[in-house]
């Protein structure tokens, strides 16, 4: 697995024209699980592969979608040690009422990426 920094505009193509599918539901999920407490900082992993990484919300097909998206929040990356820096990770976390937070694990790519929600 490749932790690249610079993301493939091709690959970026690919997530953004996925992420459109399911934009609403991950912005309402991230509303939930600020609301309820969970946490402040909501993480979706998204994968082609089934990955251990939080709870599945919608699987590959579902929308018309390709990839597996999960909903996870910094504890959980804390906890499994993928996010050593808090203080950093929370420095760099954007608007969660306005950018969704991408846990991308991919063969090509391995990181987190902010994609800003669809304005209606």
């Amino acid at each position: 697995m490749q932790n690249d920094p610079e993301l493939n505009p091709k690959f970026l193509g690919q997530i953004s024209s996925d992420f459109i599918k399911v934009s609403d539901n991950l912005q309402e999920a991230s509303y939930q699980i600020r609301k309820r407490g969970f946490s402040k900082h909501p993480i979706f992993p998204v994968s082609k592969e089934a990955i251990p990484i939080g709870s599945l919300l919608y699987e590959a097909g579902r929308f018309e979608n390709h990839w597996n998206y999960y909903a996870s929040f910094l504890e959980e990356f804390q906890q499994r040690q993928l996010i050593e820096q808090e203080d950093d990770f929370k420095a760099s976390y954007k608007d969660p009422d306005e950018f969704c937070c991408l846990f991308i694990v991919d063969a090509e790519f391995t990181n987190f990426v902010y994609v800003p929600y669809p304005i209606d």
